[in-house]
């Protein structure tokens, strides 16, 4: 699947087993052997490894069978080269393919390794692998330094949310498990969606309103796959971030796929990767079209919606997964009493600023304020304020339930 995503016309496979890897050419001589033979065959003109492979091996099994090798990362990373479009996304690519470059320069480039000569240029100088190394790490470092800028306007975009209390529900799911066409049916936007792997790498942010609860940001990401490259878990990381700040995720599942339950496994393991492990999550099982079934809301053993059944292509299911969003994100304001040092007018201004106060009381050298907050700002005041708060019951929350629901 990753290959024809690649463009690439396949003209034959060959399977083996090992218990270990070899380490000079992953498959072993006798197998790297059979590949050879079948790419003279074939008139194939590159080998593509479904697995990470070390420079050395890469090098070796090139050897080996005579024809250029790619390695499951390497695929990726073309794929990524293809798709992309934003200009974070091209440096994103860029950077992830250097870094993945940078350990595999050596092959093949065994004849620069002489220094250079000629009239004037005799001497120890450099030679010209260790140049394109300098000039290779050279351009990384550019390519951080941009990266950063974006990151950091990317932060400064999320505290504004944060600030106007809109909270931001992300889409993540293994690739083509039909996230954008869940996100063009839930948005009305008109997101690049296709039947094939990585169609979405640029991630896409739309305003959705919400009846009863208010506006929310839903944001289209980059489609998961098992073994994800580190270079790009560490290239795409202001694009993750997205989704590790997020309030909600929106986990979709293609419910038509036999191997399914893998695939949610494999989300699962990448979401631990990047952080966003404790981020409450609804599963939203698509593509139900194709098994014949109407949609239908699935609830956990505290009555909240845990898994919703929809198709993005038809959209049945969408006013479900609406109310299922609605529901777990519930009121984005609550009614508290907060309570400061009398004499810290600047925490004071700021609450009268950001809730509405309905009393204020004086109680020795603190002050007692019961007033409306969003859950950011009681997390902002509770945490780096250090003020006591106290959920009211007249909220739907108690003081623990309160908390444990904004950590």
């Amino acid at each position: 699947m990753l290959a024809i995503s690649a463009g690439a016309r396949i003209v034959g496979v060959v399977e083996g087993a090992r218990q270990r890897p070899d380490s000079a050419t992953y498959v072993g001589s006798g197998k790297a052997e059979e590949i050879r033979v079948q790419a003279a065959a074939t008139g194939a003109e590159l080998v593509l490894v479904n697995a990470a492979l070390s420079p050395g091996q890469e090098r070796n099994l090139e050897k080996a069978v005579g024809v250029r090798v790619l390695d499951r990362t390497g695929l990726i990373l073309d794929i990524f080269a293809q798709r992309a479009q934003s200009h974070e996304g091209k440096l994103q690519v860029q950077l992830a393919q250097l870094e993945h470059l940078a350990t595999r320069l050596v092959r093949g480039w065994t004849h620069l390794e002489r220094q250079k000569g000629g009239i004037g240029l005799r001497g120890p100088g450099e030679t010209q692998l260790e140049s394109d190394r300098r000039m290779l790490a050279e351009r990384i470092r550019v390519l951080h330094k941009r990266l950063d800028k974006v990151r950091k306007q990317r932060l400064i975009r999320r505290r504004a949310r944060s600030r106007s209390v809109i909270p931001t529900v992300s889409l993540v799911g293994y690739t083509n498990a039909g996230k954008s066409s869940l996100f063009n049916a839930l948005t009305g936007a008109r997101v690049y969606a296709a039947d094939r792997l990585f169609a979405t790498l640029d991630p896409t942010m739309r305003r959705v309103d919400l009846p009863g609860t208010g506006p929310m940001i839903l944001a289209d990401t980059v489609g998961f796959i098992r073994h994800l490259p580190h270079e790009l878990v560490a290239a795409f990381r202001s694009t993750l971030e997205e989704v590790e700040f997020a309030d909600l995720l929106l986990h979709v599942i293609d419910a038509s796929h036999p191997d399914h339950q893998a695939y949610e496994r494999q989300v699962e393991e990448v979401l631990g990767e990047i952080g966003a492990e404790a981020v409450p999550r609804l599963i939203v099982m698509n593509k139900i079209d194709a098994l014949g079934e109407g949609p239908r809301i699935e609830t956990d053993g505290a009555g909240q919606p845990y898994r919703v059944f929809v198709s993005a292509q038809t959209g049945a299911g969408m006013a479900e997964l609406l109310q299922a969003i609605q529901s777990r994100l519930g009121p984005r304001r609550v009614q508290v009493r907060a309570r400061i040092p009398a004499e810290d007018g600047r925490l004071r201004a700021r609450l009268y600023a950001a809730g509405n106060v309905s009393s204020e009381v004086v109680e020795g050298d603190t002050l007692l304020i019961t007033l409306e907050l969003s859950r950011e700002e009681c997390r902002w005041i509770a945490g780096e304020q250090g003020a006591e708060l106290t959920f009211l019951p007249v909220s739907g929350l108690s003081a623990e339930d309160g908390m444990t629901h904004l950590a």
